[in-house]
């Protein structure tokens, strides 16, 4: 009988030992640190696109074509998911942001609210906050736009950014908001209380200068951090145009950094969930710009290598997802000219942003420059070019093309008659932008197809603690559910 008895107290103490190692294991199994990237605008089109550009300038001698690794297309784990929404099958950022951030299906336009606006969704930043995490959401765009939003508000309109700003100031989620400014700071009619003085009143730390960005660590408390430099829309800079800055001896912050300085806020005993979004690779595909397109992919697989770095000294705690929520402007590589070829080294001719040349056409405009004058200009920016026989020397059809464009931006906005036609070939835009963009596009053998968003799905690579739950075929909502499991939270 005493042998049973040792024998079951024996066996007893080797299920607990066990139920402790396994209790210890699933422990170890859930991310401390969970990065979540997503490229606005951001399908497979520009990821390649991008990853040909550098190929084709770091091996301009090469045979074959040899494209180049991001630093995210290289995770162990990658998956593919659709982006429709309960509108549309080319959804925009509201519903698609909503769809990651809850797991629900929602309208366009709506940011976490059913389609009926009679009921909010519960977002996974609050479930994180709830298990104990600091929460950061980073954006290259404003702070107020829909993408960043869905990871802390609840509006029925995504066009009620005073109220966005407001929740997320007067809200218990937040740790950490950086990147550019408010859209609408003080209301859609200026009349409400400024953005900045209820951050102050609810206890944020104000950074706005870039030594106060670059000095954030964890003991600065809730932080509200803007880049001093800010560009249209009030957003961050785009990357072609930061750089031209730095360039120029002067000193901007980029997205890689903006993520930095989180990373030194939200670090603490329980680990974080940051939410970092490269906005403007949207915006520049609106404006069917290339070359800046691929320079905020660029910024933007900089910032994740800074989740990268972070992750090597915290291999068994972190969990990286990168992803998009829509793509926008119908990128293709390959057009009709250029048959089977592509010159991506092209590209590198162009010195600035659309939002940039628009400002020098402005200059134009102002100063009653010559046609002869918008040509230099161009060439000096682009490459493009009247003189004979150069890779990018201008044809009789894209001359004519310049001019009439050229003739249409000389004029006040207001004296411009826009018709089907010019709507078509410029699509909202300072038309001698888009007419230059077009065709420096197409002489590297890329073209866009629309100026608004598609309906392609989108990649997804994760890789650390327990990354293989995103691989394979699913539903952006399973973005949320997938999150949810990988970091142990329960509905």
């Amino acid at each position: 009988m005493m042998k049973k008895i040792l024998s079951l107290l024996l066996c007893a103490a080797m299920l607990l030992a066990s139920c402790a190692v396994f209790a210890e294991e699933a422990k170890a199994a859930i991310p401390k640190y969970v990065f979540m990237f997503i490229g606005d605008g951001q399908g497979l089109p520009q990821i390649n696109a991008t990853q040909y550009y550098l190929g084709t300038l770091a091996n301009p001698e090469a045979v074959m074509p040899t494209p180049q690794a991001l630093s995210f297309t290289q995770f162990p784990y990658t998956g593919i998911m659709t982006t429709y929404d309960a509108t549309s099958f080319c959804p925009d950022s509201a519903s698609t942001a909503t769809s990651m951030a809850s797991g629900q299906k929602t309208l366009s336009g709506v940011i976490n609210y059913n389609t009926e606006l009679t009921e909010p969704f519960k977002l996974i930043t609050e479930y994180a906050k709830e298990a104990g995490k600091k929460i950061g959401v980073v954006t290259s765009v404003s702070l107020d736009h829909a993408t960043p939003a869905a990871y802390y508000a609840k509006v029925k309109s995504r066009k009620d950014m005073y109220d966005i700003a407001v929740q997320g100031l007067t809200g218990t989620t937040l740790d950490y908001l950086a990147g550019g400014y408010y859209a609408q700071p003080a209301g859609k009619d200026g009349d409400q209380q400024d953005v900045m003085e209820v951050a102050k009143e609810n206890g944020w730390t104000i950074a706005n200068t870039n030594e106060d960005i670059r000095a954030l660590n964890a003991d600065s408390g809730k932080v509200l951090a803007v880049v001093p430099d800010l560009a249209g829309d009030a957003a961050m800079q785009y990357e072609i145009d930061r750089r031209n800055i730095e360039a120029g001896g002067g000193d901007s912050l980029s997205l890689a950094e903006m993520v930095e300085a989180g990373i030194r806020v939200l670090d603490g005993n329980d680990g974080f969930f940051l939410m970092t979004e490269g906005g403007k690779v949207d915006w520049s595909c609106h404006a069917n710009d290339a070359m800046t397109a691929i320079d905020e992919t660029i910024a933007f697989d900089d910032a994740v290598q800074v989740a990268i770095d972070f992750a090597k000294e915290h291999a068994d705690e972190t969990l990286i997802i990168v992803t998009g929520d829509h793509e926008t402007g119908g990128l293709t590589i390959g057009f009709a000219t250029t048959g089977y070829d592509t010159h991506f080294q092209y590209l590198a001719n162009q010195k600035m942003s659309y939002e940039a040349f628009d400002g020098e056409i402005a200059k134009l405009r102002e100063n009653q420059a010559t046609y002869e004058d918008a040509l230099t200009l161009i060439e000096e920016n682009y490459g493009l070019t009247q003189t004979a026989d150069k890779e990018l020397t201008l044809t009789a059809d894209e001359l004519a093309k310049i001019k009439t464009a050229y003739e249409l931006s000389m004029l006040p906005k207001d004296e411009r008659v826009i018709g089907d036609a010019e709507a078509l070939a410029y699509g909202g835009y300072e038309p001698l932008s888009m007419a230059v963009c077009h065709i420096l596009n197409n002489k590297a053998g890329v073209a866009f197809t629309s100026y608004s968003h598609t309906g392609l799905q989108i990649p997804v690579y994760a890789t650390g603690v327990n990354a293989e739950l995103f691989a394979g075929a699913y539903d952006n909502c399973d973005i949320f559910t997938r999150s949810m499991n990988a970091m142990g939270l329960a509905q």
